[in-house]
């Protein structure tokens, strides 16, 4: 594994990231079932249950895009 991590460090940084999209494209196909930790699945309950509480608490999806997209 040396050798080919030796090897890509040869490439450009726009190939390696290409290389990096190319390579999470590949794992998004394989439909391989990824266990979810129980941290993440207890932090998504405690999200739920925020927002069954206090609705009112969250933006809409076009507000937060907004927002992230906003310049700086």
């Amino acid at each position: 594994m040396g050798n080919v991590l030796e090897e890509l460090e040869k490439l450009s940084v726009a190939e390696r990231l290409q290389l990096v999209e190319d390579l999470w494209d590949g794992i998004a196909r394989s439909n391989v079932d990824m266990p979810v930790p129980q941290w993440q699945k207890d932090e998504l309950e405690r999200r739920k249950q925020n927002y069954l509480k206090n609705p009112e608490s969250v933006q809409s999806w076009n507000t937060a895009k907004r927002e992230i997209l906003r310049p700086r």
